[in-house]
């Protein structure tokens, strides 16, 4: 492997340009015309204009995406996360056309995509999973009364291919039960193309944490410690660490061990994040679902193991990475880290989007700091994708130096007085909730008018 196209752009495109330049790789970038002076596509070797009707088009276009791979001499193609990442069919593309899908098996992309169907893996595996129903498919909605007391209230509904919080609804009550399915199944199909939906046991007192896997295929894995993730709005993340605050060694490792055990019957290949809650009053923890790719929130991971996520997953696609090459003994955590995902959007209006021109953007040069970004002061933030300035990572030798690196960075951030979610993060890792460890997946609801100021 020599060459590696990336299906992306921004931050995470930015990223794994890095990645390869480090393992010798040539990159080549693909854009609508309207990014032409982006930061990915300046950082990498070559680049290739996608023409399509809407911008996000143009990274979505798989013939596309492929032809250009193939003209311009590429053998993998690289799809981060969002657009094409979890797409199974692209997987299957990439590789019949003969190039290198740097990612998992489409087999393990279909079966995982599929929350109800990685529900029944999970539980054969012997993970732990929430109470939770049969799939309902598109206007299908027989026995959903029965389904949801046999769940019990509160529950979820929940999109089958839904991803970072989207076409999720907790209903309190039967009576409004009927109402958010309906409307859960219309958001799914405009959103995913698959309107299935099921029901799922929602925890009130919960925390979001993750497990970090990588699988070599081969019904051999590992994994790299946790990640907590409950600071979250509209069941999206904000803010990461790792390890978890709230957790006890016994109940992590018994959650690493679920993962591990998950992805090893899967024969699972390359890295993946497998979700649970984790109900704070017991610890006892549920599987949530599987991401097949690169996690935004990689980093804080990267921070307190030492390693290098994506260039394990080229080495792997390159065929040269074994099992033998990274036991389980040689992973260890050091201290902890925190990422803060900076946002342009606009805390005291429900988070909108708020596009516009960075006129001002500094980043502080400080011991323990990473920052991941794809764009520059001058650049600009448009309404056609995910509003995300840049993540600040910081690392320290214990969670409370962690959190005083991160003040200090929110602190030495410049953005003018461009619209953002910056004064939130401050006022989060001030919170005393916070500073204690004891934030819930709710905390941001509960505490908004405190957090936003």
């Amino acid at each position: 492997m020599k060459k590696v196209l990336i299906a992306n752009r921004g931050e995470i495109a930015c990223r794994i340009i890095r990645a390869c330049r480090s393992l010798g790789l040539a990159t080549v970038a693909i854009h609508p015309p309207i990014e032409a002076d982006a930061m990915h596509v300046s950082m990498a070797d070559e680049a290739v204009a996608i023409e399509a009707a809407k911008p996000v088009a143009s990274y979505l276009d798989a013939g596309a995406i492929i032809a250009a791979a193939k003209a311009r001499g590429a053998d993998a193609v690289h799809p981060g996360y969002g657009f094409l990442s979890e797409n199974a069919e692209f997987a299957r593309a990439v590789e019949a056309a003969g190039l290198i899908f740097v990612g998992p098996r489409p087999e393990s992309i279909a079966a995982m995509g599929d929350k109800a169907r990685a529900r029944a893996i999970a539980e054969s595996a012997g993970v732990p999973v929430l109470p939770g129903s049969q799939r309902f498919e598109p206007g299908a909605l027989d026995g959903l009364e029965a389904a949801g007391e046999a769940v019990g209230f509160p529950l979820l509904v929940k999109a089958s291919g839904g991803g970072g919080g989207i076409g999720m609804r907790v209903v309190d009550a039967p009576d409004g039960l009927r109402a958010v399915a309906e409307a859960t199944q219309g958001m799914a199909q405009r959103s995913f193309g698959d309107g299935a939906i099921f029901l799922e046991r929602y925890i009130r007192n919960a925390r979001h944490v993750e497990v970090q896997v990588f699988g070599f295929g081969n019904s051999e894995a590992v994994h790299f410690f946790e990640r907590e993730c409950s600071v979250q709005r509209r069941f999206q993340k904000i803010i990461e660490e790792s390890p978890s605050p709230g957790i006890s060694p016994a109940t992590r490792a018994a959650m690493t061990g679920a993962a591990v055990a998950l992805a090893k019957s899967a024969a699972y290949r390359g890295a993946g994040t497998v979700e649970f809650v984790v109900d704070a009053d017991t610890e006892h923890f549920y599987f949530l679902e599987m991401n097949t790719r690169i996690q935004v929130e990689h980093p804080v991971t990267e921070a307190v193991t030492g390693a290098d996520l994506v260039a394990l997953q080229l080495r792997l696609a390159a065929g040269e990475l074994a099992s033998a090459d990274l036991p389980q003994s040689g992973i260890s955590q050091r201290g902890h880290a925190i990422e803060l995902r900076l946002y342009a959007e606009n805390p005291a209006r429900m988070f909108l989007p708020s596009p516009g021109l960075l006129a001002t953007l500094s980043f502080p040069e400080m011991e323990g700091l990473r920052v991941d970004t794809g764009v520059r002061e001058g650049d600009r933030i448009t309404p056609h994708f995910d509003p995300m300035i840049a993540k600040l990572i910081v690392h320290g030798e214990t969670r409370s130096e962690a959190i005083e690196r991160a003040r200090r960075a929110i602190a030495a951030t410049g953005v003018g007085e461009f619209v953002c979610n910056l004064a939130f993060l401050d006022r989060v890792v001030a919170h005393p909730l916070f500073t204690e460890g004891r934030a819930l997946t709710s905390f941001v609801e509960t505490y908004r008018a405190d957090l936003v100021g």
